[in-house]
């Protein structure tokens, strides 16, 4: 699991450990040692990696597909806000992977 630096600490940690999540990456380590954190360093750096490339994803959906700001009124036209922009996103990889 990858978590954000506000939720850094021993406790949290621990807590997390306790409902069966094998390791935390978190982007800072605020006084606690990889190890205490995943377990290694090799999963550390996996859990860093994918949290890089998730912020990717929505850096460019808030950017390009106008997920920065929704207009539309009520919790039913706001999934379907969403959705479309993820469809649309998702589209233009796979555009882009079979050329």
């Amino acid at each position: 699991m990858e978590a954000d630096a506000g939720y850094a600490s021993t406790a949290n940690i621990d807590a997390t450990m306790e409902l069966g999540v094998k390791a935390v990456g978190l982007p800072k380590k605020r006084g606690m040692t990889v190890e205490a954190m995943t377990g290694s360093e090799r999963v550390y750096k996996k859990l860093k990696q994918f949290r890089t490339g998730i912020e990717g994803n929505i850096s460019t959906l808030k950017r390009a597909f106008g997920l920065d700001r929704c207009t539309f009124k009520g919790l039913d036209h706001f999934k379907a806000y969403v959705m479309s922009s993820v469809l649309a996103y998702n589209l233009q990889k796979f555009a882009r992977l079979s050329t």
